[in-house]
């Protein structure tokens, strides 16, 4: 078989242009290629190589960052390219028209799955040395060459990247963080992550606390970042909401207390007249978190026993769905006027 020899008397021309470079030892068997053709056009100086144990490059230069993300999942996956239903053969006539590849059981996490996600703080593909992907627990593979392999007992809903099965953000930023020292890189993750709209802290949060990093300082220091960073993307939310749905202005952050009497609560947003009252609910999904919900509810039931009535807001529900708050807060204002006059309290500064 020499340098010229075609790949295969089988047309390539329904696989992509990636696809066509980097192939399996099945996928060059299904095309026809041998064993022992596949190992001579892989000796030194030959037209391909192989990059990863099963897992070939058919082409002599450096792979490119595409090609690098094909060959992990290639190696990864337990069936990857899987163009025809199992157990039937792939037809030379076949429709040149079908889905995107699919790999199963193998998805791009950690830094590389962050870069694919759009984040500015993480590294440029051709950086990293290596590409984590996550694979089922129990399956049998072993870190190699540019593939980092990550096990896990329940794998992620992934995303679809470029046609590329990649790992939820809060569940990359875990992967990630899970090899990073430096404090800095971390936070600025994290902080980019709620920033850019990627995700709410809490998916992260409890995403970090399901990969025992918690009780690492650094982290710790960048969730608490994390968190003020949430807590002052959702009160902006809730100031436009305000704004641009032209409800009444409202007295902000504010505690109410009885006259003379104990100390009710803080409140995000509060409308005297009317008696209602909207709290964010940014609690981060920790240990405490039942105890402080616990708090969240005693609360709510005590001003709703003095005639007020609490609207509990997400930050993902003033994210995506701004209008419907907007409705929601709008109607507790109209049905005041059908309610028993609230009982007086004071309202001071927070």
């Amino acid at each position: 078989m020499t340098h010229n020899t075609p790949l295969s008397p089988r047309p390539l021309r329904r696989l992509s242009d990636v696809t066509r470079r980097v192939l399996t030892a099945a996928q060059l068997r299904a095309q026809g290629v041998t064993a022992a053709e596949t190992n001579e056009q892989c000796r030194p100086g030959g037209p391909w190589q192989q990059i990863l144990p099963g897992v070939f490059l058919l082409h002599p230069g450096p792979p490119t960052s595409e090609e690098r993300l094909h060959a992990v999942l290639s190696y990864a996956a337990r069936s990857p390219f899987r163009e025809t239903p199992a157990g039937v053969p792939a037809q030379p006539n076949a429709d040149e028209h079908r889905p995107a590849p699919r790999y199963s059981d193998a998805v791009i996490t950690g830094l590389a799955a962050l870069t694919l996600h759009g984040f500015s703080s993480a590294p440029p593909l051709p950086s990293l040395d290596s590409i984590d992907v996550l694979v089922p627990r129990m399956r049998r593979l072993r870190t190699t060459g540019c593939a980092r392999i990550v096990r896990t007992p329940a794998m992620p809903t992934p995303s679809f990247v470029t046609g590329l099965p990649v790992a939820p953000v809060p569940r990359a930023l875990a992967d990630a963080v899970g090899e990073l020292s430096d404090a800095g890189t971390v936070r600025r993750l994290l902080t980019e992550a709620v920033r850019g709209g990627h995700t709410e802290p809490a998916a992260v949060v409890r995403e970090l606390t399901q990969a025992r990093l918690l009780s690492r300082p650094h982290v710790v220091d960048a969730v608490e970042s994390l968190l003020a960073e949430g807590r002052a993307i959702a009160e902006d939310h809730l100031y436009r909401m305000v704004r641009e749905y032209a409800l009444p202005d409202p007295v902000w952050n504010v505690d109410l207390r009885l006259p003379g009497g104990p100390h009710l609560g803080g409140l995000d947003a509060y409308w005297p007249e009317q008696a209602v009252a909207v709290e964010l609910d940014t609690r981060a999904p920790r240990a405490e978190d039942d105890a402080l919900w616990s708090e969240y509810a005693r609360k709510r039931e005590t001003l709703e026993r003095l005639g007020i009535t609490v609207v509990h807001i997400t930050p993902q529900k003033l994210r995506d769905s701004l209008e419907q708050q907007a409705t929601v807060v709008r109607t507790a204002l109209m049905a005041s006027c059908d309610r028993d006059p609230a009982a007086y309290v004071v309202v001071l500064p927070r």
